[in-house]
C-alpha cells in the first residue's frame, strides 16, 4: 500500500461499494478530471489490486441459500494431496469459498445448495470421492447477521 495515495484509496473504498460507476463518475466523486482517474484505475488494475469487478447476487432467489461452512480434515496432508484437494474443490462449482486453516481441521469449505438433501448428496457423492478425505464437520447457517464484501483499510 506503500505506492497507494490517498486518492487511489478512496477509488477503492468507492469502487467497493458500487463498481458500475462510469469513470466520469467517479472521478466526480474523488475531484478529479476522467483522464487521471482512468490512468489511476488501469494502474490499481495492472498492480492486482483490483482483482475482477463481479455481481453480488442473491443465492436464495437462485435456489442456492443454503449454506455451508465445512470443515475438512484430511487423513495425511502433504504438499501433493493439499495441491491435488485444492485443484478438485476449485472445480466445484457449489463450493465458493475454500481455506487452508490451522488447528483441528485442514480446510474450510462455504458451499451454496438448495437444501439439506442436495447438501448430503453433494457430500457423498462430490466431496466422498476424496481418497485423501478423513472427516468431514458441517455447520449450518440459519441467518447471515453481517456479510461485507470490501476489505477495510
Amino acid at each position: 500500500m506503500d505506492s497507494l495515495d490517498k486518492t487511489d484509496l478512496q477509488i477503492l473504498r468507492i469502487l467497493q461499494q458500487n463498481a458500475r460507476l462510469t469513470t466520469k463518475e467517479l472521478a466526480a466523486r474523488v475531484h478529479l478530471s476522467t483522464t487521471p482517474v482512468f490512468e489511476r484505475l488501469k494502474r490499481l488494475e495492472t498492480g492486482g489490486y483490483i482483482k475482477k469487478y463481479v455481481a453480488v447476487l442473491d443465492a436464495g432467489k437462485l435456489n442456492r441459500g443454503f449454506v455451508v461452512f465445512c470443515s475438512v480434515k484430511l487423513r495425511r496432508l502433504n504438499c501433493d494431496i493439499a495441491n491435488a484437494f485444492t485443484d478438485f474443490v476449485r472445480e466445484i462449482p457449489e463450493v465458493v469459498e475454500c481455506y487452508n486453516i490451522s488447528g483441528e481441521y485442514d480446510y474450510l469449505l462455504k458451499i451454496h445448495a438448495p437444501d439439506m438433501k442436495y447438501y448430503q448428496e453433494f457430500i457423498l457423492n462430490v466431496l466422498g470421492r476424496v481418497d485423501s478425505l478423513g472427516s468431514i464437520t458441517s455447520t449450518f447457517v440459519m441467518d447471515e447477521a453481517k456479510h461485507d464484501y470490501g476489505v477495510p483499510f
